[in-house]
């Protein structure tokens, strides 16, 4: 709290010089707080979410920046918000805005945070896709209060995340604070003197409804043929990046063909808010084409809307709210002609559009900044309040796999890596050429640049993903009908086809590659090589390739979930994997044969996956009872993981060989102990993913650190003394293994 008594805050999400509308937003709303502050060493703090590596020149107001997709940033930002001198944090949320699945690395920062936190929602969806759903009632379950700016956003809340009312507040978008005027004088600074003008602003992108505004406008110039019709704004950078300036220049071309590209002006540019102003004083006419309903808010229009424009717009949620009573008039989506109509009735007769203008502007007296300010000050100073009189929040468990993990690099694996692919080993952490490349280990890789576009957005891993791609492509042998496995430094394949594992660990990289892929041309070509190596799937003999089938086809099932061969071939392989358990398995022993080897998590993780997909809860709990069996005969005395060794393996009726153990084991178990938390929603799984992920870190038998930090590789694995030198792309072995 300042000296004054006021609540000092700090603010978390995008800001500018950053061109999105939350980073608008931010600056606005801390732009109408921040003289409170009586001196700058109390002024609100900024941690700015950025998206791109180079970053952004922040204004010395932004005192943390968070990378976006960069896990422990969230954190590390938790961390210094605690620390602050602030009361209060204030997170924007928005879709798209922060890391992880659905943006749950916010989730990550919340669970640290001691203070208390109000939320702003700019978006609330009707009709959530589950993950959406979760991560977004595990922010608004960890907010002390949240926002909104809408009366519908606050029942959606209600109706659909279950949130009490009583936590939320409304307070409208801010809006810059004009005077009512005419439009002439603005006319002039804009090339537009003496026309009729319809202004439209935002960052463009498909979903704008543009294209029904043209052909409007193609239907009332004739009566108007003076008419100006101003498109402002840049695309959207998301939008940019996937497709370029392709709706743009699709726009261009359409009025063109109506004939009307004398009447429309695109200022292709991102504006300040002066000139923004000015640009909305100029207008006679507003319009908002949206094209979908389920919009809770909208910038442009709050603006539109305290400016005193007329405003004619479809009726998304918000517009409904904020043109009701006369403010404003709708019309339905993508209906042109009922666009048109209500156009060619404002723009003749000035007094109708000047009595809606009057309406909205009284209306946005509510919604100016100062106004706005004050309600989020009402909010603070009661968030306060309330977390004061709360007890300490429970930890939660989910934090036992968040704390200081390294994050991941992928330094050594370009080392690796040549215009072939992956590098099968290496001697120390120098590539070995004599041994040339597997698709074993290609298909890994592809799963781990994969994961790291899934996590990071990082555009520097694309082409690591469609070389790793481009190599099980050349792998395939249509006439085999398998993946070869061996090729030589000369490019020569050593076989005809590659083993089972081999076969079902290519398909679980596609399959990974298809749910997360960062284009359609990627997917389309992953896709492709899986429909034809899918049919040869059933003739796979080895549970540890049935295993690895049934993964990839569940990553496969995330996005073709309509796929009735693909479904039908998972069934068979859960099936057939689960009776081999079950046809071995006995009190002490709960295997599908009689020696365990290597990469064994992924047999309990398809058999949990097969248990969900089948809706078998016997085979889900047997996929429990295995891994359970698996991670208790890999337990040393001491507690920490002790992996199975390749030299000997685990025998029925053995004794289990201590060394040497392989880096790729505790990886597998991670994989299979998450698809048990998923499952069944025992914190014991994360407990256990932490355990064996901590036999990197040095908790293992040899005390060493298998992870080496100054590479960023791994170690091949645990000799009987110290760790094994070579950091390879394929886990190290005696040749007793049958990789």
């Amino acid at each position: 709290m300042t000296k004054d008594g006021t609540t000092r805050f700090a603010l978390v999400g995008s800001y500018v010089p950053r061109r999105c509308g939350i980073a608008t937003f931010g600056h606005d709303l801390v732009s109408a707080l921040a003289g409170d502050a009586p001196s700058a060493d109390e002024r609100p703090r900024i941690v700015a979410v950025t998206d791109r590596e180079e970053g952004y020149e922040y204004g010395p107001e932004v005192t943390f920046e968070i990378g976006q997709h960069r896990q422990e940033d969230y954190r590390g930002a938790a961390e210094y918000l605690n620390t602050s001198k602030a009361d209060v944090v204030c997170v924007q949320h928005e879709y798209g805005l922060y890391g992880g699945e659905y943006g749950r690395y916010l989730v990550e920062l919340l669970d640290h945070l001691t203070k208390p936190v109000v939320t702003t929602l700019h978006t609330v969806l009707k009709d959530p896709l589950p993950g959406q759903r979760e991560v977004l009632r595990r922010i608004c379950g960890r907010s002390t209060l949240l926002v909104v700016m809408s009366q519908r956003a606050e029942a959606l809340l209600h109706e659909v995340y279950d949130l009490p009312p009583d936590r939320v507040r409304l307070v409208h978008h801010g809006a810059p604070d004009v005077p009512f005027s005419d439009t002439g004088p603005f006319k002039e600074r804009f090339g537009v003197a003496g026309r009729p003008t319809i202004l439209t602003f935002g960052l463009l992108g498909p979903g704008k409804g543009i294209e029904t505004m043209l052909t409007a406008l193609s239907q009332i110039v004739p009566r108007f043929p003076n008419l100006a019709y101003v498109v402002l704004g840049v695309t959207h950078p998301v939008v940019r990046r996937q497709s370029g300036e392709s709706y743009r220049l699709f726009l261009e071309s359409q009025a063109v063909s109506l004939g009307i590209q004398n009447n429309v002006i695109f200022h292709k540019r991102y504006v300040s808010l002066e000139d923004l102003c000015e640009y909305l004083q100029a207008a006679d006419l507003y319009v908002t084409p949206y094209t979908g309903k389920e919009q809770v808010v909208s910038g442009t229009l709050a603006y539109a809307m305290a400016t005193g424009r007329a405003v004619v717009s479809t009726p998304y949620w918000y517009a409904q709210e904020l043109l009701a009573g006369g403010r404003g008039r709708l019309f339905d989506f993508n209906d042109s002609g009922a666009l048109a109509r209500h156009l060619e009735e404002l723009l003749a007769d000035p007094e109708l559009r000047t009595s809606i203008r009057m309406r909205a502007y009284e209306y946005g007296r509510a919604m100016v900044w100062p106004h706005v300010g004050e309600r989020y000050r009402e909010v603070f100073e009661e968030a306060k309040r309330i977390h004061a009189q709360r007890a300490v929040p429970v930890t939660d468990h989910k934090l036992i796999m968040r704390k200081s993990l390294p994050e991941p690099r992928l330094d050594h694996l370009l080392v690796l890596t040549d215009d072939t692919g992956l590098l099968q080993h290496a001697k120390y952490a120098v590539p070995d050429r004599d041994h040339g490349y597997t698709t074993d280990d290609n298909a890994r890789a592809l799963i781990v640049v994969t994961m790291m576009w899934s996590l990071f957005r990082d555009e520097k891993v694309l082409p690591l993903q469609q070389l790793y791609l481009s190599f099980l492509r050349h792998a395939w042998s249509p006439g085999a009908g398998r993946f070869r496995n061996h090729m030589s430094y000369e490019r020569r394949w050593l076989d005809k086809g590659g083993g089972d594992d081999c076969q079902g660990r290519a398909l679980w990289a596609l399959g990974h590659l298809i749910a997360h892929a960062p284009n359609k041309s990627v997917r389309g070509f992953a896709e492709e090589l899986f429909r034809e190596a899918l049919p040869h799937l059933e003739r796979l003999s080895h549970p540890r390739g049935w295993a690895l089938g049934i993964l990839g086809l569940h990553y496969h099932g995330r996005k073709h979930a309509e796929d009735e061969r693909a479904r039908e071939t998972l069934v068979l392989l859960a099936r057939r994997l689960d009776r081999a358990v079950r046809e071995h398995e006995a009190a002490d022993w709960a295997w599908f044969e009689d020696i365990v080897t290597y990469d064994n998590g992924c047999v309990p993780q398809a058999l949990l996956v097969g248990g969900h997909e089948t809706g078998d809860e016997e085979m889900t709990a047997r996929g429990l009872r295995v891994l359970r069996w698996l991670l208790d005969a890999q337990r040393a005395p001491a507690g920490h993981l002790s992996v199975i060794g390749c030299d000997g393996w685990l025998r029925r009726e053995g004794a289990r060989a201590r060394f040497d153990q392989q880096s790729l084991e505790p990886a597998a178990l991670i994989g299979a102990c998450k698809a048990a938390y998923r499952s069944s929603g025992d914190a014991e799984w994360l407990v256990e993913m932490r355990r064996c992920f901590e036999w990197y870190l040095g908790r293992n038998d040899n005390g060493r650190e298998v992870l080496d930090v100054q590479t960023r590789g791994c170690h091949d694995g645990l000799p009987s003394v110290g760790v094994n030198a070579n950091q390879g792309g394929s886990p190290w072995c005696r040749g007793s293994c049958r990789c």
